[in-house]
């Protein structure tokens, strides 16, 4: 089975970071909005992906996809078809309005099933590719992480969920029995991203009153998830993945001494780690013994922050 999967991003400055979630995903990139792989990734994780075609036709011509959708027979479902708009083809090469209904009824009309097109069990997608034609089941993404902008505690310098999200999607692109820890939390906004998609993380801090505040936060979506009171020195668990976001407002400025032990303790405790700074620290993360093998730029005007992925 390949998946094709259609992306978009607010702007050119979210580009190196969605990049970068695509490779932790797929193993590669592209500039363009569409990426096919047989890796299965489920939309709703990654703040970029807008929707998902398992792909189970393709043809060089709507005719060819109309009669290999004959074959396709829908048991104990309702099904619905609908056509996917694709923002890369040129202008003349766009399905009007009116088309795209037809197409959808005369796919819909040639699966044998019961059709429901209001609440559907099964959507299936069409869309039209500079290749073809591609049809298979669909599934849209849903912005969870936007849900999470309403915390009842909040915080100037913390990531925004959207950038958080990416960012656990880049630590954890598969987390099956992956055990993971931010053991510089703040309020929480990385381990609420990462406790919604099921991943099981801890958080720490340093300051009692942050930790106060993430654990307030966590509860506040109905999520479950434990945060320590602690210094990242005094973490004695090993994990596969630490995910830290290097301190840097007025009240947390720290040596570059302070960096380096922070790291060393991370080497100490993790396989890999996913480093968020708004410094040059590539010196002090080659001091703590780490390779960096990946890395991007998360802008927002001019404040930009590095995502390094280390192991």
């Amino acid at each position: 089975m390949h998946y094709l999967y259609t992306y978009s991003y607010f702007n050119e400055d979210e580009l190196s970071l969605c990049q970068l979630e695509m490779r932790s995903f797929f193993g590669f990139d592209t500039q363009e909005l569409m990426i096919e792989s047989s890796i299965r990734i489920d939309p709703s994780r990654s703040p970029f992906i807008k929707e998902r075609i398992a792909v189970m036709y393709k043809g060089h011509t709507l005719e060819e996809i109309v009669e290999q959708v004959k074959t396709l027979t829908i048991l104990n479902s309702t099904y619905k078809v609908i056509f996917i708009k694709n923002s890369q083809l040129d202008k003349s090469e766009k399905v009007g309005f009116d088309a795209r209904r037809m197409i959808e009824r005369k796919l819909g009309l040639q699966i044998k099933g019961e059709v429901d097109l209001v609440q559907p069990e099964v959507l299936f997608g069409i869309m039209q590719t500079k290749e073809g034609w591609v049809f298979g089941e669909y599934c849209k993404s849903e912005a969870i992480w936007l849900h999470h902008q309403k915390k009842p505690q909040g915080y100037s310098t913390a990531l925004s969920t959207r950038v958080a999200r990416a960012i656990v999607n880049i630590a954890v692109p598969d987390n099956k029995e992956i055990k993971v820890i931010d053991p510089c939390c703040g309020i929480g906004t990385v381990l609420i991203e990462a406790l919604s998609m099921g991943i099981d993380i801890i958080g720490s801090d340093r300051n009692p009153l942050v930790c106060t505040k993430a654990r307030e936060n966590i509860a506040h979506f109905g999520l479950k998830g434990e945060v320590i009171l602690r210094e990242i020195q005094n973490v004695n668990e090993t994990f596969d993945v630490a995910i830290i976001d290097m301190p840097y407002n007025l009240c947390s400025v720290i040596s570059s001494e302070e960096k380096l032990d922070m790291l060393e303790s991370a080497r100490r405790i993790a396989k890999k780690v996913v480093i968020i700074t708004i410094e040059p620290i590539d010196s002090i993360i080659e001091q703590a013994q780490f390779k960096i093998v990946d890395r991007c730029e998360a802008k927002k005007a001019n404040f930009v922050r590095q995502v390094i992925v280390c192991e």
